[in-house]
């Protein structure tokens, strides 16, 4: 039996409940929280709303059968559906289910705690392992495969792309030298090499490798992408009054979030107007004064809280169906081309299964005795 006691605790978990519970008061209410994890958020949210049923998306397998086992330990899983997916597949898990709108949906992104503390997928720059950092270990690309075989142009991308490393361009050619001699295979082979390409004198805080380690983490999970064909897809679900609460960990992240927001909480016309029509006001309203961030206590209590940005917004009438039609559009074009679909590699953010894995449960959910009829998309 797992120690559940001994997890980490989840970051702004009672922010996080403050803005997810009070969406589902009405019984049969619905919170889909797209990055189960270990269930720490998950477990919270039921216990503060009893007459709600959560359905648990996550990509790893090993953490979805752990997150199932806590549920069972906490007596909540006959109100959890855990479904195995990445949560770019959000439209599809809840059309599966028979769900058509839903109250709440959370998203807590970035590593779990199982993920940062697991030393044999290599996420971590603190252990030796093989670099694989794949969140879903059914894909094919790995971390040492992206070191082996992307040009040195789409190395340099990447780390600055996703990582924001000042250093980008000489650590990509050193990879490109060293592989011609040895393949990067592990952390600790990826640690050195970095050690000796970052000038000591330019080096920020902590490892000098963390932010290749994070550039290379996003490329082989597409977390960025994923994040922005979601975001559009949730939208298109949430009944109204109900609420999307996002815990993002660095800038890129916000940055799509906020982004995203804003699109519902500015008014849809030119810049001026001096009449606003009703359908033009915002549908978004924000429930957090800017993002809220992790304070010194809580940052002391768990240090994997100090990067974190909390943004949240409740829907406050029927979305307009124009922005239903563009958000459908968004959902497929998210944040742009798949890069290394362009190069042939179709297996790279694991979408080569365009049906998905919903063997943990592809029940109806039933509310108050009648099944949620998804009907059309839209919604």
């Amino acid at each position: 039996m797992t120690d559940f006691s001994q997890i980490h605790q989840p970051v702004l978990l009672e922010e996080c409940v403050g803005l997810v519970a009070p969406a589902l008061e009405r019984p049969g209410s619905i919170v889909v929280d797209c990055t189960l994890g270990l269930a720490g958020h998950a477990c919270a949210f039921l216990k503060a709303a009893p007459e709600a049923r959560l359905i648990g998306i996550d990509r790893d397998s090993e953490a979805l059968s752990l997150a199932t086992q806590r549920m069972h330990e906490e007596g909540l899983d006959d109100r959890f559906t855990p479904v195995h997916a990445a949560f770019d597949e959000f439209d599809r898990v809840l059309d599966n289910l028979g769900v058509h709108s839903v109250q709440a949906v959370f998203m807590d992104l970035g590593l779990s705690s199982l993920q940062i503390d697991e030393t044999d997928r290599g996420f971590s720059y603190s252990h030796d392992a093989p670099l694989d950092m794949r969140m879903d270990v059914t894909q094919e690309l790995t971390a040492a495969q992206v070191l082996a075989q992307y040009d040195e142009r789409d190395l340099v991308h990447i780390f600055k792309t996703y990582g924001e490393e000042r250093f980008a361009r000489q650590i990509a050619h050193a990879i490109v030298q060293e592989r011609g001699e040895e393949p990067l295979t592990t952390s600790g082979q990826l640690n050195r090499l970095v050690d000796r390409v970052v000038p000591k004198a330019h080096r920020p805080a902590g490892n000098p490798a963390k932010r290749v380690f994070q550039a290379l983490r996003i490329e082989v999970n597409g977390e960025l992408d994923k994040l922005a064909h979601t975001l559009p897809q949730a939208a298109n679900h949430l009944a109204v009054g109900g609420r999307l609460v996002v815990e993002s960990y660095h800038s890129l992240e916000d940055k799509t979030v906020k982004s995203f927001m804003r699109h519902g909480l500015e008014a849809d016309v030119p810049a001026g107007l001096p009449v606003i029509p009703d359908d033009a006001k915002p549908f978004f309203t924000a429930l957090t004064r800017g993002a809220v961030m992790a304070n010194d206590q809580q940052i002391a209590e768990n240090p994997r809280s100090a990067s974190v940005r909390l943004r949240a917004v409740e829907l406050n009438r029927e979305l307009p169906q124009r922005w239903r039609e563009r958000f459908e559009q968004m959902a497929v074009e998210g944040g742009g081309r798949d890069r290394r679909a362009s190069r042939g590699r179709t297996d790279a953010h694991g979408r080569n299964d365009t049906h998905g894995d919903f063997t943990h449960s592809t029940r109806a959910i039933h509310v108050k005795g009648t099944r949620h009829d998804h009907g059309s998309r839209r919604g």
